[in-house]
């Protein structure tokens, strides 16, 4: 898992184009029965219990079957490294020819009509292939097909740079969308898609004079590989600091604390304490010594003078290309499309929750100062210094509200297969993989069922841990939804001779093609993968029993999930999780607040027994206030250095940090040191970094309004999936919010909109800190 903070922040993605044709973006098992007051019995069924044998018995009968073979993901060309490569070059020729069609719209009027589609259709034709590799390369295990998705990835991330400021499409879109006849038979999801081509050209400065428009693709240029190098210098280790082995006398960890100490006199020197270890964590949380925590405060929070540098280097060139587009700051430029829409309303949304936070953290730290007092005797309160937090107030492991038994991973699958069985009549059911089908034979498939569709997606399971896997847990979109028998695309190939060129991606095109019963039209079919890095089941071990903050984050990762299942839309620029950065959290977080339900823990009872009684509330963590507080500030850094203010020469990042917090903050800023560097987000996520806690605002909202009384209301569950989900990216969020939460006064999505959600509680998701 990621530390603390990291956690409650933001997961930096990856840096494709900006432009929407990047679309693209153990011991044995305790068998106690799990029970609560909550009499909410299911039986098991066939595939509750097959979940539990495919993620829990090393010897789980759905591996791929021997009497088939295809390539990843179903489709039968891509069984080697070199098909992926061929792939993306006869994609390369499909994308070309069809762009020329697009060009060539405005000599007919029945093209016209078909431009919305066809530029959807050109964005998901690339990025059905790039999403596909940038999932290849992160996650499989062998380095020729790791080789062949980044060659695949590059050579069509460069072709849509090159439409990111082709003047001809904007020009073509223009006439379209200038046009009230085409607009008014454009659908709300097709001028939603519209108008996220429209905007994301402008962001591409193509409306500029040809000098100037250089000057655009210069500056992107340089901030991507800025960008780069400032992730390089945050994740870079900190020099350590020297602490005397007598600085560590009466250490809390008496274990930890003898080692250190004997390791000191064996050496005969002081210790090298490096910044991010073992032992700077023990340091901090149990040294009463308040010098040796300080010096470790100091070293893991400096910086070189090379790593602020490039920072402010990287935030002036943003500042630098929102001036080129006319926009005042790279907040302002960058916030058009969001929620929030305005840097002013991001600050009307901080400052409400701010002042609603602040009584709260000031609270636990005069708690913090009078424990500080005892400690040392004092006569008076002492100051709480950003070394102080996690001494006096260790952070505790989340936990679940009720106890329960070891849970399993299979359990756990068939409580989330259960709870989406009863708010939205959709069940998981594991399924058979072919051959060659997938990467690793630790990836188990899963059928995403809906009770009156039938089949409406696949989820990937690639959740255990193995040697050069990424770390963490994340959701990848390999597949978005998209309607496809009216795509027309007989008239795309124009040119003769090129029917073995564009071959292999018009097979790969139709492997993706489903038609469902019920229902009219043929759709591309979601399909998403779950990376995670939970220990293996084995024979000797047993299955894999998750800890309670590895449940939480298989919840979050299904919460996309599903927004990728249910958000079926006729786009993929607008299919489930593709939707404005500070609404696209909502659904993963709202699934955590689940867990807050007795209700819904019983699901993960197998054997129907339920017998123990309910117990309280379970712990949290006292000083979560504190850290939500400091999250607040963070976002608020984030605005100022996203703001006209990087322009000034004599703009200073840490003195505008020291600012921040001398004037809003509770615990002073120390001399000295420069956190700003290793706040990562600042790329992924610059000027955006409020996301989180505005989605966790709208999730406590949702939770505690709609959800709380009845969280298996196969009614509530049903609305949620009308107003919300089902419209992925193609519809305002404050209208899906408003209409929700029956609060027609935020549809407006104004600066009073922004400070209510400002004054809404914001709820601790069972304990533990935020994930993407």
């Amino acid at each position: 898992m990621l530390s603390r903070s990291a956690r409650k922040a933001l997961t930096a993605k990856s840096t494709k184009p900006l432009f929407r044709f990047r679309g693209c973006l153990l011991s044995s098992q305790d068998t106690r029965p799990l029970s609560t007051d909550v009499q909410h019995h299911l039986p098991a069924t066939s595939d509750d219990r097959a979940l539990i044998s495919l993620f829990d018995n090393p010897k789980s009968t759905f591996l791929s079957s021997p009497f088939s073979s295809t390539g990843l993901f179903g489709h039968p060309s891509l069984t080697q490294p070199s098909s992926l490569i061929s792939l993306a070059d006869s994609t390369l020729v499909r994308a070309q020819l069809l762009t020329e069609r697009v060009l060539r719209a405005r000599g007919s009027r029945e093209e016209l009509f078909k431009v919305v589609k066809n530029l959807d259709r050109l964005s998901d034709m690339l990025c059905g292939v790039i999403d596909l590799a940038e999932l290849v390369r992160n996650a499989h295990p062998d380095r020729l097909w790791v080789e062949a998705a980044n060659q695949a990835y590059e050579s069509l991330c460069e072709f849509m740079n090159v439409l990111n400021t082709d003047v001809g499409l904007y020009e073509v879109l223009k006439a379209v969308l200038s046009d009230p006849s085409i607009v008014k038979t454009l659908s709300p999801e097709a001028h939603q898609t519209a108008l996220i081509f429209w905007r994301d050209f402008e962001k591409s400065a193509i409306d500029l004079p040809p000098a100037e428009r250089s000057k655009f693709v210069s500056l992107s240029s340089e901030i991507l590989v800025l960008g780069r190098k400032f992730l390089e210098g945050a994740n870079a280790p900190r020099p350590p600091t020297s602490i005397k082995p007598s600085e560590l006398t009466g250490l809390k960890d008496k274990g930890m604390g003898t080692r250190l100490q004997l390791q000191a006199q064996f050496t005969q020197r002081d210790l090298l304490v490096y910044p991010g270890s073992m032992q700077a964590h023990m340091i901090m949380r149990a040294a009463p010594e308040e010098e040796p925590r300080r010096r470790v405060y100091l070293a893991a929070n400096s910086s070189t003078p090379e790593q602020i540098d490039v920072l402010e280097t990287l935030l002036r060139k943003r500042a630098e290309l929102a001036r080129l587009v006319g926009r005042d700051s790279f907040a302002q430029m960058t916030l058009d499309d969001k929620m929030a829409k305005t840097p002013d309303n991001v600050y009307n949304f901080l400052d409400a929750l701010m002042n609603h936070t602040r009584p709260f953290a000031k609270r636990a730290l005069h708690t913090l100062s009078q424990r500080k007092q005892a400690h040392h005797g004092l006569s008076s309160l002492p100051i709480i210094q950003a070394w102080d937090r996690d001494f006096y107030c260790p952070p505790e492991p989340p936990a679940p509200p009720i106890p329960l038994p070891p849970l399993t991973l299979g359990t756990v699958f068939m409580g989330l297969s259960r709870l989406f069985q009863n708010i939205y009549g959709i069940s998981l059911r594991p399924a058979d993989s072919a051959s060659g089908e997938v990467w690793h034979s630790d990836v188990h498939k899963l059928e995403v069922v809906d009770h009156d569709k039938g089949v409406i997606g696949w989820i990937y399971a690639d959740l255990f841990a193995r040697p050069g896997k990424p770390s963490g847990a994340a959701h990848y979109t390999v597949r978005c939804s998209r309607r496809t028998d009216d795509d027309d695309t007989h008239s795309d190939l124009m040119a003769e001779g090129l029917e073995d060129r564009v071959k292999a991606s018009e097979e790969f095109e139709a492997a993706k093609r489903h038609r469902l019963p019920n229902e009219a039209g043929v759709y591309q079919l979601p399909l998403v993968v779950l990376l995670c890095e939970f220990p293996r089941p084995t024979l000797t071990r047993g299955p894999t029993i998750l800890e309670w903050h590895e449940v939480l984050t298989l919840f979050h990762e299904m919460g996309h999930a599903m927004h990728s299942m249910i958000g079926r839309t006729e786009y993929q620029n607008v299919s489930g999780t593709r939707c404005a950065t500070d609404f696209v959290e909502l659904p993963s977080i709202l699934m955590e607040h689940f867990l807050n339900s007795p209700t819904v823990l019983s699901l993960f009872d197998v054997d129907e027994s339920s017998t123990i009684r309910q117990i309280g509330n379970h712990h949290s963590d006292p000083c979560h206030s504190i850290d939500t507080y400091s999250q607040i500030l963070l976002a608020a850094v984030d605005q100022v250095y996203h703001s006209p203010a990087v322009i000034d020469p004599t703009f200073n990042s840490t003195a505008e940090l020291a600012k921040l917090h001398e004037k809003r903050g509770l615990i002073p800023h120390v001399p000295g040191t420069s956190f700003q560097t290793q706040f990562g987000h600042l790329f992924g996520y610059g000027a955006t970094y409020y996301s989180y806690l505005f989605d966790r605002a709208i999730a406590s909202r949702v939770w505690q309004n709609v959800f709380t009384h009845d969280p298996l209301s196969r009614e509530t569950g049903e609305k949620y999936k009308r107003e919300v989900l089902q419209y992925g990216g193609g519809k305002d969020p404050w209208i899906m919010v408003g209409a929700l939460l029956d609060a027609p006064e935020l549809t407006s999505g104004d600066a009073e909109a922004m400070r209510e959600v400002g004054r809404w509680k914001i709820e601790d998701e069972v304990g533990q800190p935020g994930r993407h």
